[in-house]
């Protein structure tokens, strides 16, 4: 997949995600980012269970890619969340 690609589906994947778990965006560039490693993660979770992964811009490589930047911005959350 090339890499506007991946930004693509990082994006839209990343935003979805961030506005599930801490119901406001991470701003554009991290949402990207998010989305993009979301996308790694979502497609290495898919492989594991025998499923495919991140194959293109359709709406399962979103999906993929929305389960894999949820866990991501979890455990981002989990280690850089607000402290008080």
């Amino acid at each position: 997949m090339g890499i506007v690609a991946w930004i693509f589906v990082g994006l839209i994947a990343g935003f979805l995600a961030s506005k599930v778990v801490n119901r406001s965006g991470e701003g554009m560039v991290r949402d990207i980012l998010l989305g993009v490693v979301g996308a790694i993660v979502g497609g290495w979770i898919f492989n594991a269970m025998g499923q495919p992964g991140v194959s293109g811009i359709n709406l399962y490589s979103v999906l993929v890619a929305f389960v894999g930047g949820v866990v991501v911005l979890i455990i981002f959350h989990a280690f850089f969340g607000k402290r008080s």
